[in-house]
């Protein structure tokens, strides 16, 4: 029996001292057409849909026109609306006012426009209230997601993700969707981390969160473009780009506690499986054999190229090398999932062992053919096609143990 991790604890069973299990956070500037429709729309999904007590932030921050006004009449209709006002403009300035003050021990936002279809919220949430996950994004570049946008948005914003990826090396998908979840334990650890309060709060929160060690759960949403959108493009892409360098620099400085941060809020390891049930061996083994084909179809090719200038055991030693070196690199990424540098020197040193003792086998074939008679090259081939097979079975031995029981 293998025991696994503990999980987080699920939270549906602790409401907070108003009986509240969610609140949601509707962070807006100048929202005062828009508010009125937005939060009774998602008053309205939410008691009818979700299954527990909710609450619904207004965040307004800044704003110079009636969107307090509008909030506060939502306040005294809905008694599960309440306003935040907050006298300095910034969405992210306005999340971590709501959600640092907030009881509730699921925290969301969305925004205003409503742009994310409300059906994604309950499988938003749902991850965060068993424990199972820490934060959740709405994706809108998945597979299974439905969007209607413009091309230059969609430019922006698979570049911008595609960006992360480069720079932050990011592992979720869709940074900026205006639709995510935290839960409150982990909101307390690292909100007061994030020092953007503008629109890369969002993307410097979920890289604090991945390098934390935290799950994010992603949920492919059906998003429509809002055409009213106030977005100044070009600013909001300057502040990212500027955002991008400074946690650039944080993270290879260290200047952030992420260890301390692992330690308090990472999942552990995963339990080592007992050694007489070798995970994944099936897979491994065909995944070996696809690499190994190829090698063998390549060092075949490198052979017969070199053969006629070198000679045969200076051909078959510049055969094997070079595709020993691209057989290790592959079958380290491919085979066994083993990727980054980290040991990566290691992983090409036994590589090359297994190398060198394929070596042995070759040449050996090869000198015991040529001491016997001096045969017909098919008939070489033939005795190095088996000569390969045999080393290949010592190399999948090898690289086995060196990188699937170490990882």
């Amino acid at each position: 029996m293998i025991l696994m991790p503990e999980p987080r604890a699920a939270v549906h069973a602790r409401p907070t001292a108003d009986g509240a299990v969610l609140d949601v956070v509707v962070p807006v500037h100048n929202e005062e057409v828009d508010l009125g429709p937005c939060v009774r729309r998602l008053h309205a999904y939410l008691t009818a849909q979700f299954p527990y007590p909710f609450r619904i932030t207004v965040a307004d921050n800044a704003s110079s026109d009636g969107t307090r006004a509008v909030a506060e009449t939502l306040a005294a209709e809905l008694p599960e609306v309440g306003v935040l006002h907050l006298a300095e403009k910034g969405r992210g300035r306005a999340l971590r006012a709501a959600w640092s003050a907030s009881p509730a021990p699921v925290l969301a936002y969305l925004d205003v426009d409503l742009s994310t279809d409300l059906a994604a919220l309950p499988p938003l949430v749902a991850p965060l209230l068993s424990g199972h996950s820490d934060l959740a994004i709405g994706t809108r570049l998945a597979r299974t997601s439905r969007v209607v946008r413009g091309a230059r948005r969609e430019v922006i914003s698979r570049g911008y993700n595609l960006l992360l990826r480069g720079t932050l090396a990011v592992r979720f998908s869709d940074a900026q969707c205006g639709f995510k979840a935290i839960r409150a334990d982990v909101a307390a650890e690292l909100l007061p981390l994030v020092q953007d309060t503008g629109w890369f709060f969002d993307t410097e929160l979920l890289v604090l969160a991945q390098r934390a060690g935290l799950r994010i759960h992603e949920v492919p949403v059906d998003w429509v473009d809002d055409p009213d959108s106030r977005v100044d493009v070009v600013a909001t892409a300057l502040a990212d780009l500027r955002g991008i360098g400074r946690l650039g620099r944080a993270l290879v400085t260290g200047a952030l506690p992420l260890a301390r941060l692992r330690a308090q809020l990472g999942r552990g390891p995963l339990p080592v499986p007992p050694a007489q049930v070798p995970v994944g061996l099936p897979g491994q083994f065909v995944r070996f054999a696809a690499v190994g084909a190829a090698s063998t179809l390549a060092y075949l090719l490198i052979f017969v190229v070199a053969r006629g200038p070198l000679g045969a055991q200076p051909a078959n030693l510049l055969a094997l090398l070079l595709t020993a070196v691209a057989n290790t690199a592959a079958n380290r990424r491919l085979t066994f999932g083993v990727t980054g540098r980290r040991n990566a020197g290691r992983h090409h040193a036994q590589g090359l062992l297994a190398f060198a003792l394929g070596l042995a086998v070759t040449s050996g074939s090869l000198a015991a053919l040529h001491a016997v008679t001096a045969p017909p090259r098919a008939v070489e081939l033939a005795v190095l096609v088996a000569a390969n097979l045999a080393a290949t079975a010592l190399r999948f031995l090898l690289l086995r143990l060196a990188m699937h029981h170490r990882r």
